[in-house]
């Protein structure tokens, strides 16, 4: 029996159609790789187990019986893998058939890597920012908040959170990968240790990269294609986003920079404080809207319609990301062996559909 040569680690919450064609990728693009495929359920409501274990009796299910965080969960299944490598990845991705190997023969020939990236799409096929990012010291994080990298975008002083002045039709190394896709040396995390339980959901991937810096590691973004439909297993307008996404900034600021930077801490924390309710209040307003029915004028691009069963994954997020600028539309997959139609924030019924 071959060694396993990559554990794929995905923990899931709520979105088994999501995750359903994320796994029939997955096991696309690991025909011919000795690999296994974990997922960990996080106490999903909407029958995940229950929907996705007959379907893929080749994968490896955990069943938590309360939400653990993303954090806990990835480390459920890291421990009890195999592989040489490790991939954590998001239920709401998909992946082309030839991503894995690109990245695996990268990591090969390059021993000096700890983790790699790729280049995530938006489901209109835009290049996704947070595919490569930059540490967020205390001054990258000033520059982001207040504007200065949207203002210099391709400024290596001003832009460097999202590192725009890299080519992203050319491997480079960077500073921070997301826990989107996240393709780890075994060896580097048996060196750091694994992802910090207290993070409960963000901020563990710019942790784990600064961690695998840290000691010693090349952090690298790769070219190749993925789609990811961020967000689709959190409710980004409710206050609990808010809150944990910033209480995770103050956790990684706290860790790695409080005593570097101790006469900045009240400044860095009120910065936190503020941005956090002025988004909190954002939302507010939004809800608001929402309730007196007030009209919000909104532009729907409309879909391109791709059969899964007759369309390489490859394709499809080629021809996405290729459409015409000012002209793109969102990508919709439809599966006639699952009876779905999945886009950004719906899947329905293809029977649904016709009538």
């Amino acid at each position: 029996m071959k060694p396993v040569k990559l554990s794929v680690v995905i923990v899931n919450y709520n979105v088994r159609y999501y995750l359903e064609q994320c796994l029939r990728s997955v096991l696309r693009a690991l025909v011919g790789i000795p690999a296994e495929v974990w997922v960990v359920d996080n106490a999903s409501t909407d029958g995940s187990l229950e929907y996705l274990c007959p379907r893929f009796p080749e994968v490896k299910f955990i069943a938590n019986t309360d939400n653990q965080g993303f954090s806990r969960a990835n480390n459920q299944a890291i421990r009890q893998s195999q592989g040489e490598y490790v991939l954590l990845l998001n239920p709401d991705t998909l992946v082309a058939e030839d991503t894995f190997r690109v990245c695996l023969n990268f990591l090969d020939s390059h021993p000096d890597v700890g983790a790699t990236g790729v280049r995530m799409l938006h489901p209109d096929g835009r290049f996704a920012p947070e595919s490569r990012r930059g540490l967020p010291t205390p001054f990258t994080s000033f520059c982001k908040m207040a504007g200065l990298g949207t203002l210099f975008p391709n400024s290596k002083l001003f832009g460097r959170y999202y590192m725009r002045y890299l080519d992203p039709e050319q491997p480079n190394p960077i500073e921070v990968i997301s826990g989107a896709f996240n393709m780890i040396r075994r060896k580097a995390l048996d060196q750091i240790g694994l992802l910090d339980e207290d993070f409960f959901m963000y901020g563990e991937d710019i942790d784990l990269s600064y961690r695998l810096l840290q000691g010693g590691w090349k952090n690298y973004y790769l070219p190749c294609l993925i789609l990811h439909y961020k967000g689709e297993s959190t409710e980004k307008s409710s206050y609990r986003y808010v809150h944990v996404f910033y209480v995770a900034m103050l956790i990684f600021f706290n860790k790695h920079y409080s005593k570097r930077y101790s006469l900045l801490g009240l400044f860095i924390r009120f910065a936190v404080y503020v941005r956090a309710l002025l988004d909190m209040w954002q939302r507010f307003v939004q809800r608001v809207r929402a309730r007196l029915n007030c009209p919000v004028t909104y532009y729907f691009p409309g879909y391109v319609r791709f059969e899964y069963e007759q369309t390489t994954v490859k394709e499809m997020l080629e021809r996405i990301h290729n459409q015409p600028h000012g002209k793109r539309k969102w990508i919709e997959i439809v599966s006639r062996t699952t009876g779905k139609i999945v886009r950004p924030g719906e899947v329905v019924e293809i029977e649904e559909e016709k009538e």
